[in-house]
């Protein structure tokens, strides 16, 4: 399953690094691919799109549910 997320303040490597890092802590398995240019993160493997919403806003950053 496959969940992507809006991630309007993720602007550079370092913010994509911390949101992968925690992503991966709360979801092990996971696969997570960022693009920049949207601001949107997609993560891949991970069934609770709460879970993973939690995980990228405990990091520091506010994150949308994309449809």
């Amino acid at each position: 399953m496959s969940i992507q997320f809006s991630v309007p303040d993720m602007s550079c490597g370092h913010c994509v690094s911390t949101i992968t890092q925690a992503v991966q802590q709360a979801v092990p398995g996971a696969r997570v691919t960022a693009d920049l240019s949207a601001r949107r993160v997609t993560v891949e493997n991970a069934s609770e799109a709460d879970v993973v919403r939690a995980a990228i806003v405990q990091a520091g950053y506010d994150a949308q549910p994309v449809a």
